[in-house]
């Protein structure tokens, strides 16, 4: 990392002598805009909100299987990944007690809620390539997202501005078997707007029994009735295959990254999912100051999973609407905005357990045998929102928001009967959570602004359960409040950008998991934690000559995190660093650009060591990972473009673990599996050819 902090502050200072020299001029315009420019998307998060997008520049700084990397770029933004299909987000420390996925914020496509009934949400089952951005609230302050504790993510799809017909693919191949290929058609004229993507991926990973394959379609198509009424038709459908290695202890992650875990390895366990998405939405212009967009979705979920332990087979049919208006008016003679709306979103979860005989299949892996347990959950939760944007002065704005959370559990025993039935229905209190943020621009290049807001958590049906298996009405929802604040800052004619903030965020009934099983969790309220951090984004672009730009970057996090009253059981862990959050977190790099279409991205993460229990008597080591890229796009003619490059990733070949799991427990005298090996030294090349029809 500190190669480029140097740089930055070099450069910084050389740009900032050549500043006084009025002669100097700026050579910039000669270059293409490719992969440097700070991003120009429009953020869904109304009004004055702060968020953060990364969008496709980004995402070509990366493999194109590695949404990861380009998510980490953001301050304060934590995502653990232990495979392709097993990944953990956690904003600003939200969500990091979660096991295996995540929970705790709110995942959108477009304005379609994909967060299930118990908050989870499951971002791997979108391809990077279809994807235009990721747009990130950290925190409740996104009044018409869910207000969840660790905030929103808003995944945003390409939309057709130019009236054409093109057909672009993609391939990519690289180290550990990867393929992948995407191909997909775009259509836009005046009145349709048409994208149809087909992709396939495969790749026998990094470690053992970590074979992944997927396939995916996706149709995003609007048409535009008039100049006043718009509809849209979205459907995404994934089938993928996962093997799953699971994690691994210390001593096994020292002599051996690659191998998986024994009872994982011997049972050949794996995830077999079909997921479908289907939305429709409508688009009304009542008038130049009201609009409203409305949207039906139905999601599908059909998922298979062995263990060692058991075998889990699931469906889940959701369903729901979201509606939304947003409108103007006139607020001392300046321009006001209001929206609000409301969503609901219901779902129907049927799981049932099965013995997993592989012990008895001669090696060849899961066997189905008896059935252990057949249930069914009713799952609704109800957001209705709104929120004004009053412009105090030509400098000074506010923003009052209010989000309403209704949700109901009910929960169907189908496998007992008689007195072992463990029917029963849970109703959490409407709960309300308002958000204020104030703003104020000293001029274009210099914004301040403050936020307070509250968030909440449910937990999911499963953790609000006994160890007997019934309702536990104790079980409390979360709940927090964040105070922000924070700014923008650009200098040097806006070549230099620094984004800025602090928080504190309390939060109450802190939702912790206890393991009674091998697979079994159930949830308890335990106390009460502190999340006080910073989150410093700074970045410089500047021409070195006529044909060459470069953008060093330095993106920081602080953690700051700790149990202010924390009992469990006999033992008092209050004052104690939150459990797996890295405190310090670097991320840098430098991207280079010329006016004949080369460009080279060379990135850095640093990540601290991570409690891996709660009493802070063991952490993961800290670790650098260095990933670099280049690649060449190039116009050939008036109809044809293609594209060329090659990447490593991890280039020092680092033995790290990429995810973790906190609290692990050892069965049967075993050693605690706590961690997920990242890949080993990588590459991957590909290659783009663009026509327009």
């Amino acid at each position: 990392m500190k190669p480029i902090f140097f740089l930055l502050l070099s450069i910084f200072f050389a740009q900032s002598i050549k500043a006084q020299n009025p002669t100097q001029k700026d050579s910039i315009t000669m270059l293409e805009e490719v992969i440097l420019t700070d991003t120009i998307l429009s953020k869904h998060a109304t009004g004055i909100v702060p968020s953060s997008i990364v969008d496709i520049k980004s995402f070509q700084n990366y493999s194109p299987v590695d949404m990861v990397s380009a998510i980490n770029e953001i301050p304060g933004v934590f995502v653990l990944s232990g495979a392709l299909n097993t990944n953990k987000i956690t904003i600003r420390g939200i969500g990091a007690r979660a096991q295996y996925g995540t929970d705790k914020l709110n995942l959108y496509y477009n304005e379609i809620p994909l967060t299930n009934g118990t908050g989870t949400s499951t971002i791997e089952a979108y391809d990077l390539e279809n994807l235009e951005g990721i747009e990130v609230i950290k925190g409740p302050k996104g009044t018409a997202y869910g207000t969840g504790l660790g905030g929103a993510i808003i995944l945003r799809s390409p939309e057709n501005t130019n009236e054409a017909s093109k057909v672009k693919n993609n391939f990519t191949m690289g180290s550990y078997g990867l393929k992948k290929n995407n191909l997909r058609f775009t259509h836009s004229d005046s009145k349709l707007s048409l994208k149809v993507s087909y992709g396939h991926m495969e790749t026998d990973g990094y470690r053992e029994n970590n074979k992944f394959e997927r396939d995916g379609i996706l149709i995003n198509t609007s048409y535009q009735i008039n100049p006043k009424n718009k509809i849209s038709f979205l459907l995404n459908h994934i089938d993928y295959f996962a093997q799953i290695p699971s994690s691994i202890s210390k001593s096994a992650i020292e002599d051996d990254p690659e191998q998986a875990a024994f009872t994982w390895r011997s049972s050949q366990g794996f995830e077999d999912n079909n997921y479908t998405l289907a939305g429709f939405s409508y688009l009304h212009k009542f008038s130049s100051t009201l609009e409203n967009t409305t949207s039906i979705f139905y999601t599908y979920l059909d998922h298979y999973e062995p263990r060692p332990f058991n075998i889990l087979d699931e469906i889940t049919n959701g369903y729901g609407f979201r509606t939304r208006f947003l409108g103007s008016f006139n607020f001392l003679q300046k321009k006001a905005e209001y929206t609000f709306g409301a969503e609901l979103y219901k779902d129907e979860y049927n799981w049932g357990t099965f013995e997993n005989l592989y012990q008895n299949n001669n090696g060849n892996g899961s066997l189905l045998g008896n059935q252990l347990s057949n249930n069914k959950e009713f799952r609704r939760k109800f957001n209705g929102f709104g929120s004004f944007t009053l412009p105090l002065s030509d400098k000074f704005t506010a923003q009052i928001g209010l989000n309403i959370n209704k949700t109901h559990y009910d929960f169907r025993d189908k496998f007992n009967s008689g007195a072992n039935n463990k029917n029963a229905k849970r109703n959490f209190d409407v709960i309300a959570l308002p958000s204020l943020s104030l703003n104020y621009d000293f001029d274009q290049n210099y914004k301040v602004y403050a936020n307070i807001s509250r968030g909440f958590s449910n937990p999911s049906l499963e953790r609000s359960l006994t160890p007997e298996g019934v309702i536990n009405p104790d079980i409390a929802q979360e709940t927090g409040i964040n105070y922000e604040l924070g700014g923008q800052l650009y200098f040097f004619k806006r070549k230099f950008h620094l984004d800025m903030a602090v928080y504190r965020m309390d939060i109450k009934n802190l939702l912790v998991d206890q393991r009674i099983g091998e697979d079994q969790y159930v949830g308890k309220n335990a106390g009460s934690t502190k999340h006080q951090g910073l989150d410093l984004a700074l970045s410089y672009t500047t021409p070195i000559s006529s044909w060459l730009k470069i953008r060093p970057f330095i993106n920081y996090t602080l953690s700051d995190f700790s149990f202010v009253e924390f009992i469990d059981g006999d033992n008092d862990f209050s004052g104690n660093p939150l459990t797996g959050v890295p405190k310090h977190r670097f991320n840098s790099g430098l991207q280079m650009q010329t006016g004949n279409g080369l460009y080279w991205n060379t990135s850095h993460q640093y990540v601290d060591g991570i409690s891996l229990t709660d009493a802070n008597t063991l952490y993961s080591d800290s670790f650098n990972v260095w990933n670099t890229k280049i690649g060449y796009k190039k116009q050939v003619f008036e109809r044809f473009n293609f594209g060329l490059n090659f990447g490593v990733n991890n280039i020092f070949d680092a033995v790290y673990a990429q995810s973790v799991l906190i609290n692990a427990t050892g069965f049967g005298g075993s050693e605690p599996r706590y961690f997920y090996p990242g890949n080993g030294r990588n590459w991957y090349s590909g290659f783009s050819l663009g026509i327009k029809i």
